[in-house]
C-alpha cells in the first residue's frame, strides 16, 4: 500500500527549528545562497551559531575559546568567514619593461624602508596568524601564533632584516616526536616501497601535492580585519635536493605594495616541507614528518622584504580584492612569476652584455699597454745609420 504525503501548502507550515537544522547542515557557500532565496533563510541565516560551525569545519583552530573570542572582537563568524574563505587576487602586476629594472642601492631610503610614520601605528602585536593543514579532509595541523615571534620593538632586528615567521621548523637531527606533524599510509597516502622507484614515477608525491591544503589566516586586531594568504592549494612543489626524501610544496599569493615598495607587488611565500621518515618494510608503513612551515615575502627582484615593509604589506592586504574563485587566484600567481622570470631573464642579459663590454675592454687596454712596454722602441742613431746606407 503505497504512503500518502501531505503536501505542504507553505513553507510558514514548517518550524523555524527544522529550517535551523537543515542550514546548520550546510557548508558555507552553500548557506550563503541558501540566504539569498526565502525571507526566512536570510533571517535564520544571521544566526551566528550557524557561521560559527562552518568555520569550525573548515578551520579547526576556530574551535579554540581564545580565537573564538577575538573572532567576535573583529566582527564575528559570519564576517570572519566572508574575510577569509575567497582567496586574494591580484592582478595589478606592472607589466614587464626592460627600462623599470631598478636596484635596491638605486632606491631612496623612504623607498626601501617604509613611511616611518605609518609604521607606527602599525605593532606585530596586532597580528594573530590562525593555521590549518589538511590532507584529503582530514586535519593533520592547527596553530596559532598570537603576534609576530622575535618582534622586539622599533630599535630591534626585526624591521631591518628579512621577514619571517616559522610555524613549524625541525632540525634534520630533530628526534623529539611530542609536537610533529605527520602522515602515513593511515591516512590516504600510497605506500612508497623504494625511493629509487619514486623518484622515477612520482606517484607518492603527485598524491600529496593533490591532498595537501593550507589555510593561513592573518588577523589584525586593531583594525579589525582579517585575510587568507593561502592558495588554499599547492601553487607548485618539487622534490628538495639535496636529499630524495625531501618534499618541498608551496603556497601563496600575490599581495599589493603600492607606495611600500617599488615594485608595487609582493608575493607572499608559504613554504611547507615534508620528509620521508619511513619506507614500506616489514610491519612498518610509509610515513611523513612535516620539518617546515614557514611565511616569507619577496620582491621582483627574488630578494626578502623586511619585517618594517612587511608590516606596512600585511596590512594593505587586509582590504584588498578576493575572489572565490581559485583559478583566479591562480593566475594572479601565475602572471606575477610571468613577469618576475622577464624580468630575471632581462637582468641576466644585461649584466651578459656588461660582462663582454668588460672582458672586450680589458682586451683594449692590455694591447694597448703591450704596445707601450713590451715592444722595443727602435734606437734613434740606428735609425739614420740604416737611412744614410740607403
Amino acid at each position: 500500500m503505497a504512503m500518502s504525503i501531505a503536501p505542504v501548502e507553505s513553507m510558514a507550515n514548517l518550524s523555524s527549528d527544522l529550517f535551523y537544522d537543515i542550514l546548520k547542515r550546510l557548508d558555507g557557500a552553500t548557506l550563503a545562497s541558501a540566504a539569498c532565496s526565502c525571507a526566512t533563510f536570510c533571517s535564520i541565516s544571521k544566526e551566528e551559531r550557524l557561521w560559527e560551525n562552518v568555520c569550525s569545519c573548515l578551520w579547526p583552530s576556530t574551535k579554540r575559546e581564545d580565537v573564538k573570542s577575538l573572532i567576535a572582537s573583529i566582527g564575528g563568524f559570519k564576517k570572519f568567514y566572508a574575510d577569509c574563505f575567497p582567496l586574494i587576487v591580484n592582478k595589478e602586476v606592472p607589466e614587464f619593461r626592460w627600462d623599470y629594472l631598478e636596484y635596491p642601492e638605486e632606491w631612496t631610503e623612504a623607498e626601501y624602508y617604509g613611511d616611518m610614520d605609518e609604521l607606527e601605528n602599525i605593532s606585530p602585536s596586532d597580528f594573530v596568524s590562525i593555521v590549518d593543514i589538511r590532507y584529503k579532509d582530514k586535519t593533520i595541523c592547527s596553530k596559532v601564533i598570537w603576534g609576530i615571534p622575535n618582534a622586539n620593538g622599533f630599535d630591534g632586528w626585526f624591521y631591518n632584516c628579512p621577514f619571517r615567521i616559522d610555524l613549524i621548523n625541525y632540525s634534520a637531527r630533530d628526534d623529539d616526536d611530542t609536537n610533529e606533524v605527520a602522515l602515513s599510509v593511515s591516512d590516504g597516502l600510497p605506500p612508497i616501497t623504494s625511493i629509487g622507484r619514486e623518484r622515477k614515477d612520482g606517484k607518492f608525491f603527485q598524491e600529496l601535492r593533490d591532498g595537501i591544503r593550507l589555510s593561513w589566516i592573518v588577523v589584525n586586531r586593531k583594525i579589525k580585519q582579517a585575510a587568507n594568504l593561502s592558495s588554499w592549494s599547492p601553487l607548485r612543489g618539487k622534490r628538495h635536493w639535496p636529499t630524495d626524501k625531501d618534499f618541498l610544496i608551496r603556497f601563496g599569493s600575490v599581495l599589493p605594495a603600492k607606495d611600500i615598495l617599488p615594485c608595487q607587488v609582493v608575493e607572499c611565500i608559504l613554504i611547507m616541507k615534508f620528509r620521508v621518515v619511513h619506507t614500506e618494510g616489514e610491519g612498518v608503513q610509509t610515513r611523513l614528518k612535516l620539518t617546515e612551515l614557514s611565511m616569507q615575502l619577496g620582491d621582483m627582484e627574488g630578494a626578502h622584504v623586511n619585517g618594517r615593509n612587511s608590516l606596512l604589506v600585511l596590512k594593505e592586504a587586509l582590504s584588498c580584492r578576493r575572489s572565490k574563485n581559485y583559478s583566479e587566484a591562480l593566475e594572479s600567481c601565475q602572471l606575477y612569476s610571468k613577469v618576475q622570470s622577464e624580468r630575471k631573464e632581462e637582468k641576466m642579459r644585461n649584466e651578459s652584455r656588461l660582462d663582454r663590454l668588460c672582458i672586450l675592454g680589458g682586451i683594449a687596454a692590455l694591447g694597448t699597454l703591450y704596445d707601450i712596454v713590451l715592444v722595443p722602441t727602435p734606437d734613434p742613431a740606428a735609425v739614420r745609420g740604416s737611412f744614410y746606407a740607403f
